[in-house]
């Protein structure tokens, strides 16, 4: 299967258009180094092409990498190295290709890993001006690097700095950004990009066009910035690259904490190849593209990304017939910090919104609060003045229901209380009676929601996590009288203003207020018999979540993780009982980092340290006494793994991959474990189930092993084994 067509114009420019067949994007695929070798190899010597242009058949698409499919299948470490070399060899054959004749590009759309290695072989780079390019080599976001020649090149072309913030983050740049870095030579308008290429590719090869590329002004990345490396790594030397290469990899591991390894064999590759030659660079980066392919971190990353590109083409719903409506505009009730941020997303994604509240006051701060998002995206370039403008003209407030009646989707962020929340039921359905109704509590049953409809299959659940605007997770509810039409409503439209969405059946908490709320319990628990409040925070952070469950608390509020506690208590019994004396901490006026009082203290400086005064309120007082770290990590993990097994069990959940899902996206459950299915699955239920009896046998009810976790430890099966998506 050819992924190349050639065409030779009369002014001997030979455009070769990439172009893998039945794909809406293309990737690197088995094959494509053969082809590329013989295709550049052919160009070269052909004495009829004075130039070579290449560029992508896809409308929108550069080449977005590699097969990430092609890579699930490999077996070992020596396939994927081989892999890779075939891949350092076809860039080679172009690299040498343009030493002969000039080899332009016309990026248009994403050139990412893989692709923006095929851009960074070749002689002169030309990238539209359009928001959808992007250029990066984001592979350490699968537990990989570069494998085809980026560890090498990059660092060659922009420095070695700005080479690490790009392979080390995995973050993407657009074209203007790419410009000023070095990595593409030219930007234009899509409309005249071939264009242009032709004619600089005309000019290279009659040399009335050199390409000068002046040394890139040197910023360095947050994750390396000091002034004494600063005027290091200014100097140039091979002293002042050794310290870059320490410093890289001491902020590396204190960021990573050694449990992500593919930035630091990035890092290793690049300095290889710095300190010992680009032979000796694309062997490690090879050797260590062929490690990481078949690691544990790597699959569990892959298997999240996998899981996600599936729910991209969930409808949410299993009736075929159920199709979602039309919504062309979005009403929001309650422009407090959920509200406000929901109305941003929303006309982010050219949604019209009207927003109300109360007073104007208060859409005064909502509307605030909109504006700083816009203003800080306008300040780092992600957004022209213009179009700042355009999403801001796409809100509209009011104090009363003018102008919800045309709202396709009415989006309620009202006060956590369940006769309010019935009381915007009754209005809603009195001024917008056809309106889809979307509740955003975190804990009240839809179910209850819906008592006060009379159009209750219209009534769902909008789980958004905060902050909005970053939290990537929208958690849909179905209660027992949703319709299938206004599942699948919000869950398009939880596409459309860019989530990851997962559908989950009702109850107390849903999913992910449920497993978070064992969690939470245990680590009070842990607290309230006599931990330091940093000892159980570092346990779990070097498990690998990105704060631990005592500052969580302080950041939502411990009055409302107190709340959240008693009604999972009051939902599912002794199990789920909160420890003895916890709303002392809200009798104290203890509400985390809103009151500026919690278990951290909250003034002027900015390194955080424990409120030691908060141990008063136990019994142990100051004297603390902490289980070891991997204690505290198992029993506040297990509550975390042993919840979504009963959610699983019970049917809220429609499978474990939408489980991982949730507790990656929405709780911040470290990546490279998979999720709370996955994790258990590396155990092993049998072992799960172990675990969980011996705490049992010590702490009591709260361990209890959950009947699926049983059930699979009987019959050495696993949750992902035969994980089917189902709905109720």
């Amino acid at each position: 299967m050819s992924v190349l067509r050639i065409e030779t114009g009369p002014d001997g420019v030979a455009l070769v258009l990439y172009d893998v067949p039945g794909e809406a994007v293309n990737t690197l695929r088995h094959g494509f180094q053969e082809e590329f070798e013989a295709a550049f190899g052919r160009l070269a010597e052909d004495s009829a092409v004075k130039a070579i242009l290449l560029a992508s058949a896809k409308p929108d698409s550069f080449v977005a990498g590699a097969d990430i499919e092609m890579l699930s299948r490999i077996k070992t470490a020596a396939e994927a190295s081989a892999l890779a070399r075939g891949g350092q060899q076809a860039m080679q054959r172009l690299e040498d290709a343009g030493k002969r004749k000039p080899v332009v590009v016309a990026i248009h759309g994403a050139a990412l890993g893989g692709g923006l290695e095929l851009a960074l072989a070749c002689t002169y780079r030309i990238a539209s001006d359009d928001r959808r390019t992007q250029l990066g080599q984001p592979e350490v976001q699968l537990g990989l690097i570069p494998g085809a020649g980026g560890t090498q090149r990059l660092p060659h072309l922009i420095g070695i700095a700005q080479a690490l913030d790009l392979i080390l983050t995995g973050k993407s740049v657009r074209a203007q950004k790419a410009r000023k870095l070095g990595l593409v030579d030219e930007v234009v308008p899509k409309a005249i990009l071939l264009e242009v290429a032709r004619r600089r590719a005309r000019e290279l090869a009659a040399g009335e066009l050199r390409i000068e590329r002046g040394k890139v002004e040197l910023k360095l990345p947050k994750l390396l910035r000091t002034e004494v490396l600063q005027q290091i790594a200014l100097e140039d030397n091979p002293v002042g690259r050794k310290i870059l290469f320490q410093q890289a990899r001491k902020a590396l591991l204190e960021k990573t904490r050694g449990h992500y390894p593919a930035p630091e064999r990035a890092l290793e590759a690049i300095r290889i190849g710095t300190e010992k030659g680009p032979e000796e660079g694309y062997r490690a980066e090879a050797n260590f593209f062929g490690e990481l392919v078949v690691s544990d971190v790597s699959r569990r990353l892959v298997e999240i990304f996998f899981a996600t590109q599936a729910l991209k083409k969930d409808t949410g719903v299993d009736d075929p017939s159920a199709r979602p409506r039309k919504v062309e505009k979005v009403a929001m009730l309650g422009a407090g910090l959920m509200g406000a941020g929901i109305a941003y997303v929303t006309a982010d994604a050219g949604i019209p919104v009207r927003l109300k509240d109360k007073d104007d006051a208060a859409l005064g701060r909502g509307l605030k609060q909109i504006a700083g998002i816009l203003d800080e995206r306008a300040r780092r370039k992600r957004l022209s003045p213009r179009e700042r403008e355009e999403k801001l003209a796409l809100l509209t407030v009011t104090t009363d229901y003018s102008g919800i009646r045309n709202a396709d989707v009415v989006i309620e962020a009202v006060f956590e209380d369940l006769s309010t929340k019935h009381a915007v039921v009754r209005e809603v359905e009195r001024e917008a009676p056809n309106a889809i109704f979307a509740s955003n509590t975190s804990s009240i049953p839809i179910g209850l929601i819906a008592e006060a409809a009379s159009r209750p299959q219209n009534v769902v659940g909008m789980h958004f996590f905060s902050p909005v605007h970053k939290m990537p997770l929208l958690e849909v509810i179905r209660g027992r009288s949703t319709g299938a039409e206004a599942v699948a409503t919000v869950v398009a439209l939880g596409k459309r203003i860019g989530k990851t969405v997962i559908v989950v059946n009702d109850g107390p908490g849903f999913y992910t207020s449920r497993i978070l709320a064992p969690y939470v319990n245990e680590a009070a628990f842990i607290f309230n018999d006599g931990a330091a409040v940093e000892d159980i925070d570092r346990a779990l952070v070097d498990f690998g979540f990105p704060v631990g469950p005592m500052q969580l608390l302080d950041e939502v509020g411990i009055d409302v993780g107190s709340k959240v506690a008693h009604i999972m208590h009051e939902a599912f019994g002794a199990r789920l009982a909160p420890p003895a004396g916890f709303e002392k901490l809200v009798e104290s006026g203890r509400l985390g980092r809103k009151s500026k009082k919690g278990f951290y203290l909250y003034g002027e400086s900015k390194e955080k340290e424990v409120d030691r005064t908060v141990y008063e309120l136990t019994a142990q007082g100051q004297k603390r006494s902490s289980p070891t770290t991997g204690e505290i990590a198992e029993r506040c993990v297990l509550q975390m793994v042993n919840e979504a097994a009963h959610c699983l069990g019970e049917g809220i959940l429609r499978s474990a991959r939408d489980g991982d899902v949730g507790a990656v996206f929405g709780l911040g459950w470290p990546p490279f474990r998979g999720g709370p299915f996955r994790y258990a699955d590396s155990l092993g239920a049998a072992q799960v189930v172990e675990r969980l009896r011996r705490y049992q046998e010590k702490f009591g009810v709260r361990f209890t092993p959950a009947p699926k976790l049983v059930q699979l430890a009987g019959s050495g099966g696993k949750f992902h084994q035969a994980d089917v998506v189902k709905t109720r």
